[in-house]
């Protein structure tokens, strides 16, 4: 048995609960638009990626990826495991954004961003996740 296990739970205080969940709905939003433009593929997605350089049928196939990202990172006892894997979507989109030249603020860490947003929402709701990842000042 670890400390961590031994501790009494920790309770998450109610205005860092409240921003947790109002950072992950706005990721959530974001995210259920780009999988809905994807899903119902938009001439605007079909354009978007042959411009980086990728098959635009591939577009379904990406939005259902994140689509099973996002149904884990919103269930509470899989959200770690979606935060992980859209991680990996996001390192990917940054690789793409890179590799075709695009603007470092508005592109390439777009991807960053929205990362930061799902991580941070997480971290602000889950008191144990704040325990694996302590901020210390």
């Amino acid at each position: 048995m670890t400390s961590l296990d031994a501790a009494a739970p920790v309770r998450t205080p109610k205005a860092m609960a409240w921003a947790g969940w109002i950072l992950t709905g706005l990721a959530t939003l974001f995210m259920t638009f780009d999988i809905a433009i994807k899903l119902i593929d938009l001439q605007v997605v079909r354009d978007t990626l042959v411009q980086l350089g990728y098959p635009p049928e591939l577009g379904r196939t990406i939005g259902v990826i994140e689509l099973i990202c996002l149904a884990l990172y919103l269930n509470p006892r899989t959200s770690v495991l979606g935060a992980v894997l859209f991680t990996g979507v996001m390192g990917g989109a940054i690789a793409t954004h890179m590799r075709v030249g695009d603007p470092l603020f508005s592109h390439v860490l777009f991807g960053v961003y929205l990362g930061a947003a799902l991580w941070g929402g997480l971290w602000l709701r889950d008191a144990r996740l704040r325990a694996l990842f302590p901020v210390r000042l």
